[in-house]
């Protein structure tokens, strides 16, 4: 029989006491002892890459178990049998703002834009999405159970998302009106899971090296520099005392009770590092998940109308623009594949992190217990459609039938929002627009 346990029912158990209990709960090593006995953990992360893709290099010709990859989807080839496309699913959601914009905010609301005055080419002005995204909505229920309830409950990574915030740069809702913006410098994200202490020890050996310099400079000087020098060196000891006093006291209040990742230090948020960013947040993405801070998450990178330049390609133009060339432009629409396999391959390092990390606690993989969706805010660029929206889903941690590519000729994808809630053990009448919602979860998928 499988049950639901958490980590007070765990200690009762045991035979602690409610006193002690309430002293213990938040020790990692009796999380995974809980765990044990519990239900398999379920994880959802949703991938986002902007302006469309080109079908004919994306979607399979054939259908179900025998589907073949497509050039764009090769990067997954490793993960066929843990692999699912959804064609036909449309986002069907009308209203203010241009075609990103809706795409863009309605993606995971499923539901119209309030009127705001966010000017998108000649379609009428629009501000933020008028419902909560399916993220945060499984984040809250997860949260509210004390079975599934985790530190953070959702984490949202980012990377080169632009300062500015607009339709165009949130695809997560907390509420209507209510836009959560994701972190998308590492340094930033590892400071929020694991406290500044990391960046604390660098700067105290930053410190160190500074005194030592001092001190060879002191000898090359005059008396009254001598004197400024020393001024400083005391400056730099007290505050390396400081902060040495500070690590002592992090240390000793908390143990996260798992191996910290380590970043690639002094990694700057440009454009040519775009690919350095992404592997660092997938990596802080992989050890939350181990380490249970959060089973929902969002990886958004760039945003709607992004325009990295993927110079790593060489490709010197930016995306957004490339996207609106016509098709009869065969250099740009070379460039396009390959931009949209890049994106493929950041989705297939994360599958195969999560697929080389033991799910703690539990069986098989942290890939065997997690579902990535990748999607997009547009079925294809330079026509702004947003039919046949991008789905692919990779890993069994919703429990669908993976290995084949479906077609479902054209369903609104509150729909496939619906089935999301159901998979993670919360079904809905509706999600969004009740209107797009008629004959609910979408049938097939398990």
């Amino acid at each position: 029989m499988i049950y639901r346990t958490n980590r007070r029912e765990f200690l009762k158990s045991a035979g602690v006491s409610a006193a002690a209990a309430n002293l213990a709960m938040h020790l990692p090593s009796l999380a995974i002892a809980a765990d044990s006995t519990a239900s398999r953990k379920q994880r959802l992360v949703f991938v986002f890459s902007p302006n469309g893709v080109i079908p004919d290099h994306f979607w399979p010709d054939t259908l179900g178990n025998d589907f073949e990859i497509k050039r764009i989807l090769e990067p997954l080839t490793p993960f066929c049998d843990q692999l699912m496309t959804l064609h036909g699913v449309c986002n069907l959601i009308r209203g203010d703002g241009d075609g990103h914009m809706r795409g863009m905010g309605c993606l995971l609301t499923g539901i119209e834009l309030f009127p705001g005055d966010i000017q998108g080419g000649s379609d009428t002005p629009a501000g933020w999405s008028q419902g909560i995204s399916i993220d945060q909505h499984l984040r809250n229920k997860l949260q509210a159970d004390p079975a599934t309830a985790t530190r953070f409950g959702s984490l949202e990574f980012g990377a080169m998302v632009p300062d500015r915030a607009d339709t165009w740069t949130r695809m997560c809702y907390s509420g209507p009106n209510q836009p959560v913006s994701p972190i998308d410098n590492p340094y930033r994200m590892f400071e929020k899971l694991y406290g500044a202490s990391r960046n604390q020890e660098l700067l105290v050996s930053v410190l160190d090296d500074l005194g030592e310099d001092f001190k060879r400079i002191e000898q090359l000087v005059g008396k009254e520099d001598r004197h400024l020098l020393q001024e400083h060196l005391a400056m730099v000891r007290k505050i390396e005392k400081k902060l040495h006093e500070d690590l002592r006291q992090r240390k000793q209040q908390a143990d996260v009770g798992h191996a910290v990742p380590q970043l690639m230090p002094n990694v700057a948020e440009t454009n040519d590092n775009l690919p350095q960013i992404c592997r660092m947040q997938i990596e802080l993405m992989v050890n939350s998940f181990a380490a249970d801070f959060a089973r929902v998450a969002s990886f958004q990178i760039t945003n709607s109308v992004g325009q990295p330049r993927m110079k790593w390609l060489g490709i010197e133009e930016g995306h957004h623009g490339l996207s609106h060339e016509p098709d009869s432009n065969e250099e740009a629409y070379e460039k396009l594949i390959q931009i949209n396999t890049w994106y493929a391959e950041q989705v297939a390092l994360l599958a195969k992190r999560l697929s080389e990390t033991p799910e703690p606690g539990g069986d098989g993989s942290l890939l065997d217990n997690t579902t990535i969706v990748w999607t997009n805010e547009l079925g294809k660029g330079n026509s702004h459609t947003r039919h046949n929206i991008p789905f692919v889903l990779v890993g069994g941690g919703l429990g669908f039938k993976t290995g084949q590519a479906l077609d479902y000729g054209k369903v609104p994808h509150n729909r496939l929002l619906m089935s999301f809630s159901e998979a993670m053990g919360h079904p809905v009448e509706s999600f969004g627009n009740p209107k797009f919602c008629g004959n609910g979860a979408l049938t097939g998928l398990t």
